[in-house]
């Protein structure tokens, strides 16, 4: 028998069983749509990673303090300016650098000698520990491997000016100016904030994106223009490009960036809880980096526990979460399809026992086993590609919801093939065993059954 004569029998076979057609490939719709989908989130996961941690260098670390209301808060002593213990290596034991007071450890009696003669900034004390440019300097010159760091701290605070009818709440973000370098953060118009901006406390501020078109209309309005935060005016010296999401810290495309000792002395004062960010210059070496900070901050606070992460381990942590929820959607998809080929293949068997006499007389007129058995492959094959489009098609309806309810998802023409393969594959498999049972009807067997 001629191929297209086949293709002729499955088709006639089929369009005379269409609801049966659809029923036998409900599996398969809904193993297809679940692979197309599972590629989708997947991708979409990754790509809601990347853009999450776009403005992050990898070797970023983030230095926080949360009081815990027994801490003993004050810096070790420092004498001479320098580190205590040890002319300009890292902490440890050892004497002073500048002929200071040796060190005692670090402990209260070394916080009170290197604060009597070691010219400590402060004394030992149990109240509440803020990091400030004094850590920063110590981090920078006793952590060897780093390039560059910052301070910053976030509020929030009424805005008022431009085109906006009442004053509302905004992201007022106090940074330094190596933020801008350590976040990659990009001006469309404008300058970022400059390190004579902080040391004089100036009342200047650069608007996020979204921030400058909600306040004044468009980011050109808002050049050069005033706003006024907590009733007090700054002028607005940049406006940076838009960044979109983060996944953690500021959101720069809806923060208004200040000068960070402006922040202070107007808007957080004593009650800051700073993030110190440093920037290792080799991301392979950033576990030893932050050994080589925590023994910096022991030094000067010896009874506190700092919250220390980097970039690269969140960013593989969101990685590995999203790896993992594509991998449970895969085995429920794997799960589905092998469900959906039983159902077809019961089908099939279901249908060589309907059409025994058929069997016999395409055998009887002389079809081979061969030509019996690519008719029942072609069609558990052409069901199941049915099915596989039907379940694209569902996927494709079902995307809008998915994306309505916080779910990035991407989808792609591979993921479609993909699906699309998988449809036909699982038929065929499946459907190979019912199709070599009818090849081996014997043909009087097959014409004498009822």
């Amino acid at each position: 028998m001629r191929l297209t004569e086949i293709f002729r029998l499955v088709w006639l076979n089929l369009a005379s069983n269409k609801f049966k057609v659809i029923l036998t490939s409900t599996g398969i719709i809904v193993g297809a749509a679940t692979i197309m989908l599972v590629i989708a989130i997947g991708t979409g996961g990754r790509e809601e990673v990347a853009e999450q941690f776009k403005n992050l260098n990898a070797g970023a670390i983030d230095i926080t303090y949360e009081y815990q209301g027994n801490d003993f808060g004050g810096r070790g002593g420092m004498s001479g300016g320098g580190m205590p213990g040890g002319g300009g290596g890292m902490p440890g034991g050892g004497m002073s650098g500048g002929g200071g007071m040796p060190d005692f450890g670090g402990g209260m009696f070394g916080g009170m000698f290197g604060g009597m003669f070691g010219g400590g900034r402060d004394e030992v004390n149990t109240e509440r520990i803020t990091l400030s440019t004094d850590d920063l300097e110590d981090i920078l010159a006793f952590v060897p491997g780093l390039e560059d760091g910052c301070l910053s701290f976030t509020t929030t605070t009424a805005v008022d000016g431009g085109e906006l009818d009442e004053s509302a709440s905004y992201t007022i973000a106090g940074v330094q100016s190596a933020y801008a370098s350590i976040s990659n953060l990009e001006l469309a118009l404008g300058e970022f904030l400059s390190g004579d901006d902080d040391t004089y406390k100036e009342k200047v501020c650069v608007l996020g994106y979204s921030a400058a078109r909600e306040i004044f209309g468009s980011v050109y309005d808002a050049y050069n223009e005033t706003v006024y935060i907590d009733n007090r005016p700054y002028q607005v010296v940049g406006i940076l490009n838009q960044m979109g999401t983060v996944s953690s810290g500021i959101s720069p495309d809806s923060a208004i960036f200040i000068p960070y000792q402006t922040g202070l002395k107007y808007l957080a004062g004593s009650n800051v809880s700073p993030t110190l960010t440093v920037i290792a210059e080799d991301v392979n070496n950033v576990e030893n980096v932050i050994a080589n900070v925590e023994t910096v901050l022991a030094e000067s606070y010896p009874n506190a526990e700092f919250t220390i992460s980097d970039a690269g381990s969140r960013m593989e942590a969101a990685s590995a979460s999203n790896n993992t929820l594509t991998m449970l959607l895969v085995c429920m998809a794997v799960i589905v399809f092998i469900v959906g080929g039983l159902g077809i293949m019961n089908v099939l068997f279901v249908s060589v026992k309907e059409r025994t006499n058929e069997i016999g007389i395409l055998k009887a007129i002389g079809c081979s086993k061969r030509d019996i058995l690519v008719e029942f492959l072609l069609e558990a094959s052409c069901t199941s590609l049915i099915g596989a489009i039907l379940g694209v098609m569902l996927a494709l309806g079902l995307t809008p919801a998915l994306e309505y309810f916080g779910v990035t998802v991407s989808l792609s023409v591979s993921g479609g093939v993909l699906s699309l393969l998988f449809g036909v594959l699982t038929g065929t498999v499946f459907g190979f065993y019912p199709a070599y049972q009818a090849s081996n009807l014997i043909p009087v067997e097959a014409l004498n059954h009822e």
